[in-house]
């Protein structure tokens, strides 16, 4: 019997900051942190995470593209690109994999520009607001549905 294929957990911009930048809104965690953690919750449930972090829009998605038949879903918090970025919604329905977009914050409580997604049309699920613990949540529900 062949284990499930792994999930693959996707930073965006200016998040290697956690932890410094903005605690009062991001936290305290880094992005160390919330890799190992996840990490931990995936194996857990018998599954491998792949993590992969860029500030740059270009990297994210060729690495989009590279997890076509090799994950078995994508958990992304797009940071900025969320609000900018078609390209990167795009890419990311070439995978063909449930996707989990996922927010630190609230974005519902900040500028109204944070208000609109390119990534959520085309999500499995979106978690916003519930701090690091969002990306818990997100790779337990993707080990349980993929």
């Amino acid at each position: 019997m062949t284990s499930p294929a792994p999930i693959l957990l996707l930073n965006g911009p200016n998040l290697n900051m956690l932890g410094v930048r903005q605690p009062e809104v991001y936290g305290s965690e880094s992005l160390a942190d919330v890799v190992r953690r996840t990490r931990e919750v995936a194996e857990a449930n018998g599954r491998a995470l792949l993590d992969f972090a860029s500030n740059s829009e270009g990297e994210l998605i060729d690495r989009i593209h590279q997890a076509r038949g090799e994950v078995s879903g994508i958990v992304i918090n797009p940071a900025g690109l969320t609000h900018t970025s078609v390209a990167l919604r795009d890419a990311l329905v070439i995978p063909e994999v449930p996707i989990v977009e996922v927010h630190i914050s609230n974005v519902y409580a900040r500028e109204p520009f944070r208000h609109h997604s390119y990534v959520s049309p085309i999500a499995a699920a979106v978690i916003s607001g519930l701090g690091t613990y969002g990306y818990v949540a997100a790779v337990q529900y993707l080990c349980e549905t993929s």
